[in-house]
Order: structure tokens, then C-alpha cells, then sequence
């Protein structure tokens, strides 16, 4: 082998791991979504990782519009709430240690949604000030305690916004407006309602499947595989 070839071998060799380090990851794996096919969700209250204590009925009152506008009966939230006080349970890691069994008995829901809020709120960074909320979701079916998805979203109210203008005491009074402002706009709750959009709107990159109340049911709007 010329060298000519040898090294027209190895420019084809680097050029494939390349190609194959940018290629799109692989879609989710859908399979047990399409086999269970829930119609109805119950959402529990959310966990809450952050300081926050507003987090967890914040981003729960948020989560029946996009899983409604993607096909599913969601069960009115203040309905669950009041249901669980009946039975007890107030405290969020409580419910979420229901048997799965119990809950279809209640409820007779075909899945549960259970939300961990990582992130919830306004924070200050010396020349920068945000309200960021991330969650994490898994949707569990309740017939046969398999889950059927999960996913995680975040939202920031510094998108798309340019703090490059005003020079150092433009930037500092600025961050500290806005965090006072965000702050007693209660900004987060806005923020959580754009991240339970983009965690659980049927139709997104790796999201939930369309539910039977959709035009697109069966028609799925996930990524080729």
C-alpha cells in the first residue's frame, strides 16, 4: 500500500468518527408508551428540590394545559389536592409513595405524572439576574407500574436577552432590578408555565406521545428514527 493510500485510509477513518461523534442521539424508546396507550393522567404534587416553597403547586397548577392541548384527560387539580387531604397525605414524597395499586383504585387514572422541581425562582449573580425553573418528569402507568416516559425541561427569563449594553454599573443596576422586580412578580410562576410546556407538549423532540383527545393521535410526531 503507497503511502498516498495509507493516508487517504486514515483521512476516510477520522472523517467517519467525526461524522459519528456530531450524529443526531438515538429518539426514546417509545415502545412501552405504545403499548399501554394511557387516556387519562393524574399529576401528582410535585417534589421540590428548591428553596422555593411555591414550587410545587406553582408548576402543578401549570401541567393540565399542555398535557390537555396534547390529548389526555388531566384530573383537575384541586380535586386531586383536596382527595389527597382527605386520605392524610399533604406532603408531596408522601403521595409519591402511594402504591401505584392505590392510586388506580382513587382515581381510576391509567398513569400518574410524578414532577421533581430542581430549580424554581430568581437568583442574583452580580451582574446578572434570572428566574430559572427546571423539572424532571416520569409518567408511570398505573396498571402495570412500567414507565412509559420521562423527560426533563428548563426555562430561564434571561432568554434571549442582551446585558452587553451599559458597561459595568449598567450591568450591576440592572441585575438588580430585575431580580427585585422578578421577585415580587412572582416571575417564577411565569416560568414554570413555559417549562411545563416544553416538558410535557406532545409533538417534541423526545416528549410525550399524542393522547386520544388529539387530531394527532396515532400519528405520533416524534423525530424519525
Amino acid at each position: 500500500m503507497t503511502t498516498i493510500h495509507r493516508l487517504a485510509g486514515t483521512a476516510l477513518a477520522l472523517a467517519t468518527l467525526l461524522l459519528g461523534g456530531c450524529a443526531t442521539p438515538p429518539s426514546y424508546d417509545y415502545t412501552a408508551f405504545k403499548e399501554a396507550r394511557p387516556t387519562s393522567i393524574l399529576v401528582l404534587p410535585p417534589l421540590n428540590s428548591s428553596p422555593d416553597i411555591a414550587a410545587t403547586y406553582s408548576m402543578m397548577s401549570q401541567t393540565t394545559a399542555p398535557l390537555a392541548e396534547s390529548g389526555y384527560y388531566v384530573f383537575p387539580v384541586t380535586l386531586v389536592d383536596e382527595s389527597f387531604k382527605q386520605n392524610g397525605l399533604t406532603v408531596p414524597a408522601d403521595i409519591h409513595a402511594v402504591p401505584i395499586g392505590k392510586l388506580r383504585e382513587i382515581f381510576g387514572a391509567d398513569a400518574a405524572l410524578y414532577i421533581n422541581v430542581r430549580q424554581y425562582g430568581t437568583s442574583y449573580a452580580v451582574i446578572a439576574s434570572e428566574t430559572r425553573v427546571t423539572a424532571e418528569a416520569r409518567l408511570v402507568d398505573l396498571r402495570s407500574a412500567r414507565v412509559l416516559w420521562s423527560g426533563m425541561a428548563t426555562a430561564s427569563s434571561a432568554e434571549g436577552s442582551n446585558n452587553n449594553s451599559g458597561g459595568l454599573i449598567g450591568l450591576l443596576v440592572n441585575a438588580a432590578i430585575r431580580q427585585i422586580i422578578e421577585t415580587l412578580s412572582s416571575q417564577g410562576h411565569l416560568i414554570a408555565g413555559r417549562t411545563s410546556t416544553r416538558l410535557l407538549s406532545a409533538g417534541r423532540p423526545n416528549g410525550i406521545l399524542y393522547g386520544p383527545r388529539s387530531p394527532m393521535y396515532l400519528k405520533e410526531g416524534v423525530p424519525a428514527q
